[in-house]
C-alpha cells in the first residue's frame, strides 16, 4: 500500500490518545492512524533564520515541520492567503486587497514545502494537500521533477468565476492547480464553479464523470462531503467527566437555550445573528426571561485589523443588545470570546436546544454536524443552518435559514422552540442517517481510492 503524505499550513501539536479539534486536524489524523504516514507543514513559529524542526513520532504518524521567517509569515500568510484569497473564496471581495509582492511571497512559501517535502517523499508515496493555502505547491512540486499522484481538498467554498476573478492572479492560480491529479470540493456547487472556470476561462474541457482536460493534462475533480464521527461525539457529549461544566451551566439558566460555536472571523455571519436574536426578543417577547443566547468565538487572527474590527463590533452589539433586553434576573446574550476544548463543546452542544449556524458562506462547517451528533434522539434540539453553508445540502431536515434575513431568523428561532418532540426527533434522524452514511471515514476512503485512481 502507497504511503500517504498529508501536507496542510499547520501542523497540530497533537499528542498520542488526547482528542483533537475538529476540521481539517481531525480529518488529516483519521487519515493517517488506521495506516500511518507522515503529517508536513508550519510549525507555528516564526524565527529569524528558519530550519526544519526534527521529526516528531505520534504513533503511526510522523510530523514534519517547518518554522517561517516573518517576512514570509506577513506576505504568505496574513498577506495573500488571508489577506486576499479567504475574502475572495467567501465571496466577501469588498474586505480583501492585492498585493503582487504578497503573491510572490505566497509562491515562494509554496516553493518552500515543496522543497523540503523533496527530502521525505518516495516514489510510491500518495501526497494530499489541504487547503488554499497551498493551491500552487503541486506547480512547485513538478517543477522539481515529482510524479506522485497529487491531491488538493479545498476545506473552503469556491467562488463563482466572476467573483474569482477578482484576484488578479486567477488564471496563474487556476494553472498551478491543475497541476495536481485531484481536486475535492465540499459540495457540487464548489466542483461546478471550478470546473465552469476552467472549461469557459482556461480552455478545459470535460473528458469523463468530474474529469478535465487541462493544460495537457487530465485532472479529475470529485465532491467529498467532509464529516465526523457521530458516535464518538454522542460518546463525548454523555461522558459523566465530561458533564461538569453543562451541568453547571444548567444551574444558571432558565429554560431554552441557544448556543452557537464559531471563529471570529466575518464570514461566520456573527452581527448578522446577533441582530437577529436581537429581532427574536424584539417579534417574541414571550420568550423573555427564559431565553438565552450564547455566542462561542474564539479568537482569530488576531494580528488582522478587519478581525479586530470585528471583535470591537461584536463587544458593542452584545453590550446594546443586553442593554435593551436584560432584567436583574436575565442576561438574554452570553459572548464568549475564548476557546473550550471539545471535551466542554460536546456536553454544550447536547444541552442546547438550539444551535445557530448561520455562516454568509462556509465550506461545510463542522459545528452544525457535531450539535446534532452530540443531541439526545429521545428529545434532541434543533438546528438552525444558513443556507450558504455546505452542510445545508445534506442536512436539509434543519430549519434552514438566509443569514441576511433577519426576520427569518427570528422566526426560525421561535418555529425551533414551539416544534414538537415528534418533529424534533423526525428532523434528528433524518440528519443523522445522512451523516452516518457521509462519516468521516467514508470522507477519507472515498478521496484516498480516487487519490490512487481505485474504487472507494
Amino acid at each position: 500500500m502507497s504511503r500517504l503524505v498529508v501536507v496542510s499550513n499547520r501542523v497540530s501539536p497533537i499528542q498520542e490518545g488526547e482528542a483533537t479539534a475538529g476540521g481539517l486536524a481531525a480529518g488529516v489524523l483519521d487519515a493517517l492512524k488506521g495506516h500511518g504516514g507522515v503529517w508536513f507543514g508550519w510549525s507555528g513559529n516564526i524565527a529569524d533564520n528558519p530550519e526544519p524542526n526534527p521529526a516528531r513520532e505520534v504513533g503511526p504518524i510522523t510530523l514534519f515541520t517547518i518554522d517561517l521567517s516573518r517576512e514570509q509569515y506577513d506576505q504568505y500568510y496574513r498577506g495573500f492567503a488571508n489577506g486576499t484569497l479567504w475574502p475572495a473564496l467567501h465571496y466577501q471581495i469588498g474586505l480583501g486587497r492585492y498585493d503582487r509582492a504578497e503573491f510572490a511571497g505566497y509562491k515562494r512559501v509554496n516553493d518552500l514545502f515543496a522543497r523540503s517535502l523533496l527530502k521525505l517523499i518516495r516514489p510510491d508515496d500518495l501526497i494530499w494537500a489541504h487547503d488554499y493555502h497551498l493551491l500552487c505547491l503541486a506547480d512547485s512540486l513538478r517543477a522539481m521533477g515529482v510524479t506522485n499522484r497529487l491531491g488538493l481538498f479545498l476545506h473552503i467554498p469556491f467562488p463563482g468565476p466572476g467573483v474569482f476573478m477578482t484576484v488578479p492572479s486567477h488564471a496563474e492560480l487556476i494553472k498551478s492547480m491543475c497541476q495536481y491529479d485531484l481536486l475535492g470540493f465540499q459540495t457540487e456547487q464548489d466542483r461546478a464553479a471550478f470546473v465552469d472556470y476552467a472549461i469557459r476561462h482556461a480552455g478545459g474541457r470535460m473528458v469523463g464523470e468530474g474529469a478535465l482536460s487541462i493544460y495537457d493534462r487530465i485532472v479529475k475533480t470529485g465532491v467529498y462531503p467532509i464529516g465526523v464521527h457521530v458516535d464518538e461525539v454522542r460518546a463525548q457529549a454523555e461522558l459523566a467527566a465530561n458533564r461538569r461544566v453543562a451541568t453547571r451551566l444548567r444551574a444558571t439558566l432558565l429554560d431554552w437555550l441557544i448556543l452557537s460555536v464559531d471563529r471570529l472571523d466575518y464570514s461566520k455571519g456573527l452581527r448578522q445573528r446577533f441582530v437577529a436574536y436581537e429581532r427574536f426578543l424584539q417579534d417574541y417577547p414571550d420568550w423573555h426571561n427564559n431565553t438565552t443566547f450564547m455566542q462561542i468565538a474564539p479568537p482569530s487572527r488576531s494580528d488582522i485589523e478587519t478581525y479586530q474590527e470585528i471583535r470591537r463590533e461584536l463587544e458593542g452589539e452584545a453590550g446594546r443588545i443586553n442593554g435593551r433586553f436584560a432584567e436583574v434576573d436575565w442576561v438574554p446574550l452570553r459572548y464568549l470570546n475564548k476557546s473550550f476544548p471539545r471535551n466542554v463543546l460536546m456536553p454544550l452542544y447536547a444541552e442546547a436546544q438550539a444551535c445557530l449556524v448561520t455562516p454568509l458562506r462556509d465550506g461545510m462547517n463542522l459545528v452544525a454536524k457535531e450539535y446534532v451528533a452530540a443531541q439526545n434522539p429521545a428529545d434532541p434540539g434543533v438546528l438552525i443552518l444558513s443556507q450558504f453553508a455546505g452542510a445545508a445540502n445534506e442536512l436539509d431536515a434543519a430549519l434552514i435559514v438566509n443569514p441576511y434575513d433577519e426576520e427569518g431568523m427570528a422566526a426560525a428561532m421561535n418555529q425551533a422552540f414551539s416544534m414538537s418532540v415528534e418533529e424534533r426527533r423526525e428532523r434528528h434522524a433524518s440528519m443523522i442517517a445522512v451523516m452516518k452514511e457521509n462519516s468521516l471515514e467514508r470522507w477519507r476512503e472515498r478521496f484516498q481510492a480516487d487519490l490512487q485512481g481505485e474504487s472507494p
